[in-house]
């Protein structure tokens, strides 16, 4: 399904400046969105901030010096963290308390969707329908800031959110858990309600300008269209979430 991307806005007031508050930061234990690196910062610093991102879990962008310029122009010395809105989960950690609970589990994959509007609209659903998890990767996905907080009305406070370095792996691990993998997709052989989705499901929808990526789609158990009759070939991706969180419901209610 294919959607209209939109640039995320910056929350000043989120940002750290400068080596020795984005590492005390670390250190601290802050939850930390992400980091911008110059490119043209180098030695035991640049070591020690590689080394503790990738065992941290925070993700590092190397970025010309120029494009920190553009997001702040305080003295930041190549260096530029944003804080998160919220405490980032593992799904490894999610994941065995919904079986504890006797629960069938449900979780959303997010791929690349990269409009916060969107983002909140989505967890918002997900919320409201029982979604155990959302699923987003490190890289070309929404900002998770005050406007999808405001979007999903507080929704996305209260549901797990599990960032992943790789997609790919966070789907084989939903599928060494015995949860079946529906991919939206509008060359899906199979029509919405003809998936049985009161089995234990994860459900992938796509970025709003390419769908989902074809290394994620090789994965899926199964591809799924959503019905239309009009000339449009495709929902909104915060749409399309909504429409298949109640088939979900509705199968599951009957149970």
């Amino acid at each position: 399904m294919h959607y209209k991307n939109k640039r995320p806005k910056i929350d000043k007031d989120k940002l750290i400046y400068g080596r020795h508050p984005v590492m005390d930061a670390i250190h601290n234990g802050m939850s930390i969105d992400k980091i911008m690196m110059s490119q043209g910062l180098k030695g035991e610093y640049e070591k020690e901030l590689r080394n503790l991102c990738k065992e941290r879990n925070i993700p590092l962008h190397i970025v010309p010096k120029d494009r920190i310029n553009n997001v702040t122009q305080k003295n930041h010395q190549g260096v530029l963290g944003f804080l998160a809105h919220l405490e980032y989960q593992l799904i490894e950690d999610v994941f065995p308390t919904i079986y504890d609970r006797g629960e069938v589990p449900l979780v959303m994959v997010l791929d690349s969707i990269t409009d916060v509007r969107n983002m909140g609209a989505i967890a918002r659903s997900a919320e409201a329908m029982g979604v155990h998890a959302l699923i987003i990767p490190y890289k070309k996905t929404a900002q998770i800031n005050a406007e999808a907080l405001k979007t999903s009305a507080g929704a996305l406070s209260k549901i797990p959110v599990c960032r992943t370095a790789s997609l790919g792996n966070a789907v084989d691990y939903l599928l060494m858990n015995g949860l079946q993998i529906v991919a939206a997709d509008l060359r899906g052989k199979d029509m919405l309600d003809d998936l049985d989705l009161t089995l234990p499901t994860a459900i992938v929808m796509g970025a709003e300008d390419e769908g989902v990526r074809p290394h994620i789609l090789r994965k899926a158990t199964k591809w799924f269209k959503i019905p239309m009759l009009g000339t449009t070939d495709s929902f909104n991706v915060s749409v399309a979430a909504g429409i298949v969180l109640y088939e979900t419901t509705r199968q599951r209610l009957k149970v």
